[in-house]
């Protein structure tokens, strides 16, 4: 409807039609508008300034604000207006587009409530619990006026329903920095990792997007439990990239071999002639296997068991024995010792020898006294 005063033509707009309002005046439940050419006032109620519940007008917009404006019911005096109205319109076709497109947007949460977080974005968008993050949260308040990347997972403007995933914009990502990591991660490479989590079999290593198994057998030189006994969750450690299979994702890491080998500077631990405790390892037909310092075994040949003649090692060693072995070589090149128990037999043997030719000595030169006592006293009697 037009009507002409003042030779200005002045409309009054119509149930549905979209005009423009400048903001004259923000009261607590409702906004006043002035619209250009119209002799009524225009006026928004609270419920029709957002698709969410809004406590206060102001939380929404603010004097000279320009806003876009659908027409809700012609009064006498006054317009009832709508930017909600207006909003979702464009919200719709817009949401349509990136829930077609799998577009990542941004938006501010809103609300947090139960089940889930909700943001305006023209309508009401909904995350669940579940689609916040990849991982578990317990606590959502924090997550209240946070901007989070999103993209719709479901829309039904009907049921005027709008389900939004976090979670699925953090997994792409991430898969993405997975395939990338893995073209371009090599075997024999090292990396720093942080331990993510221990399992009976190993540990996983985080090396920058991609979990890499550490095999127990991987994680240190010497023979271990458990991994817990030398990592821990959270731990950052240097690891080895042992091989990298793409099509499966599967990554091998060695902790073990970034560290120093037990025979790394093996002379200035142990050298020949000393007389050190050991633990047989293995018994072979050709000797015994004494393990010495963690990780290092020496052989001690059959010959250097005993003195005495031996078929097998078995006849005097038993595997796990505790003994005490003298070095008699060592070849830190070859990573290789030679040790011997026979001769500190041989020498605590020689002792006994000793000491036996000894005792032997005075059985003789007594016995040859009291003979000779004895033939004295005899002829005596005689």
């Amino acid at each position: 409807m037009v009507e002409e005063l003042n030779n200005v033509h002045v409309e009054t707009p119509e149930v549905g039609d979209l005009v423009k309002g400048f903001v004259t005046k923000v009261e607590e439940k409702q906004v006043i508008v002035e619209i250009e050419n119209c002799k009524h006032t225009g006026i928004i109620p609270i419920s029709e300034l957002s698709s969410l519940h809004v406590e206060k007008a102001s939380d929404v917009t603010k004097e000279n604000d320009e806003l876009d404006l659908k027409v809700l019911k012609v009064e006498d005096e006054a317009l009832v207006l709508s930017k909600r109205a207006v909003d979702a319109e464009k919200a719709w076709d817009d949401l349509q587009s990136k829930y077609e497109s799998k577009e990542v947007f941004e938006a501010e949460v809103k609300d947090v409530v139960k089940g889930g977080l909700v943001v305006d974005i023209g309508v009401r968008g909904f995350i669940p619990a579940s689609l916040v993050e990849a991982h578990f949260v317990e606590d959502f308040s924090e997550y209240m006026n946070k901007t989070l990347s999103l993209i719709v997972v479901e829309l039904d403007r009907d049921k005027n329903r709008v389900i939004l995933s976090h979670r699925a914009v953090i997994e792409k990502e991430q898969s993405e920095k997975k395939s990338s990591l893995l073209e371009s991660v090599t075997v024999g490479s090292t990396i720093v990792g942080t331990v993510q989590r221990l399992t009976d079999f190993g540990a996983f290593v985080d090396i920058g997007g991609v979990d890499g198994l550490v095999h127990i057998s991987q994680l240190s030189h010497n023979h271990i439990e458990k991994p817990s006994d030398v990592v821990q969750e959270g731990q950052s450690v240097t690891v080895k990239v042992l091989s990298v299979d793409r099509d499966n994702e599967r990554i091998s890491l060695s902790i073990k071999e970034t560290l120093p080998g037990p025979w790394a500077n093996i002379t200035d631990k142990v050298k020949a002639g000393d007389v050190v405790e050991g633990e047989v390892r293995r018994l072979v037909s050709f000797g015994a296997f004494v393990e010495i310092l963690p990780g290092v075994e020496g052989l001690v040949h059959i010959s250097q068991i005993s003195h005495k003649h031996i078929a097998t090692p078995h006849e005097v060693l038993e595997e796990n024995q505790a003994v005490k072995v003298k070095v008699l070589d060592v070849n830190e090149s070859e990573q290789r010792i030679s040790l011997s128990i026979r001769e500190l037999e041989e020498s605590s043997n020689a002792s006994d020898e000793d000491y036996s030719q000894y005792q032997s000595q005075e059985d003789n030169t007594s016995g040859f006294q009291l003979g000779e006592m004895i033939g004295e006293q005899l002829k005596k009697l005689k």
